[in-house]
């Protein structure tokens, strides 16, 4: 029997047309590398959340990061990222003196790339990844908050900010804007864009506290001033 040509087999295959079935095939392993893709990096911890509440892994660019750090310059005090990812955000915060700095990521292996990141940059006990579901974080405590969430969650995330968050804490969302509340910054365009909004008489600074009447409302200060 003789040997088929290498090169005879190779330009063949280049040049044959591919069938039906073999068209099924290449789909069916693509669609099984991109599935995998997702169950390693971005299903677990999914299970425990209802489906309303999920929100996808998409890492902030160097440019939205950027533009976060520029509505947060010159406050102080915690910072909390609520859906960390691989935790840059967390980790440029704290470099620039927002501390402590902390991030809440249900996912174990983007977890655990935060920390890695941390660790390489020196910081590892400076800035703390936590992998726990953000809808039940207390925020209490936190005078800064990043968020980078979609925007079939932020309608929910505007109560829980509401009710939680303290006097003169900010808010910086990158993306998309909460829906319902005024701004009191916005920096970059398309989808760099990055809104901040802060705290005041139990509400959204630019809004009309819920009373019988309002006036004006004055930015919030920094609460860690004077």
């Amino acid at each position: 029997m003789e040997q088929d040509d290498p090169d005879e087999a190779l330009t063949e295959l280049r040049e044959r047309r591919l069938g039906a079935l073999e068209l099924l095939q290449v789909a069916a392993g693509s669609g099984l590398a991109a599935y995998a893709v997702w169950a390693l990096l971005l299903q677990p911890g999914f299970r425990r959340v209802p489906l309303r509440l999920q929100v996808p892994y998409v890492g902030a660019s160097v440019r939205q990061v950027e533009h976060v750090l520029s509505l947060l310059k010159g406050r102080s005090g915690k910072l909390v990222d609520l859906g960390s990812g691989d935790g840059r955000i967390v980790l440029a915060a704290h470099k620039c003196g927002l501390r402590p700095a902390v991030g809440y990521e249900l996912n174990p292996w983007l977890v655990g790339l935060a920390r890695l990141h941390a660790w390489r940059a020196g910081c590892a006990g400076s800035v703390s990844y936590h992998r726990e579901d953000l809808w039940k974080v207390s925020l209490r405590d936190c005078h800064n908050v990043s968020v980078f969430l979609a925007p079939s969650v932020l309608p929910l995330l505007e109560s829980k900010l509401q009710v939680e968050l303290p006097e003169g804490a900010r808010v910086v969302s990158g993306r998309f804007p909460l829906p319902t509340w005024q701004p009191v910054a916005v920096v970059g365009e398309g989808l760099d864009r990055v809104w901040a909004y802060d705290i005041y008489n139990g509400g959204p600074a630019g809004q009309a506290a819920p009373a019988p009447s309002s006036t004006s409302v004055p930015r919030a200060p920094d609460p860690q001033a004077g």
